[in-house]
């Protein structure tokens, strides 16, 4: 496992592609086939980032394991609501709360990653 745990690298660029992913399909037409097909490769992305996410939670988790388990769960937290909003805005129902919600835990997350041992040292 090492690609997958010697660095943060790998999670944090499949992260950044997902959440850039999000808001192009989030702003995109309703009902366009565009929408579509970045939804499904944002779907790919959301799979990438659970995978490279639980092996770095293997690896290091032994260190501090609640806050990883926190940062875990904020994780899938955000994730929830990134689909949320792109699927509760194709239905055309209100959106706000879960964007609202989408970037409070995508903040928490980031803050929690970027403090943990294997994160970048920001703080």
């Amino acid at each position: 496992m090492g690609i997958l745990t010697d660095t943060t690298h790998l999670h944090i660029t499949t992260w950044v592609v997902a959440v850039i992913l999000f808001l192009v399909a989030a702003f995109m037409q309703r009902d366009s086939k565009g929408r579509k097909i970045v939804h499904m490769v944002l779907r790919l992305f959301y799979v990438l980032i659970i995978i490279t996410g639980l092996a770095l939670f293997i690896e290091w988790s032994s260190s501090d394991p609640m806050t990883y388990g926190i940062k875990f769960l904020l994780g899938l937290l955000t994730i929830g609501m990134m689909e949320m909003v792109l699927i509760r805005s194709k239905k055309q129902k209100p959106v706000t709360m879960f964007w609202a919600l989408f970037v409070l835990f995508l903040l928490a997350t980031m803050f929690i990653g970027f403090m943990l041992p294997v994160g970048l040292d920001f703080f």
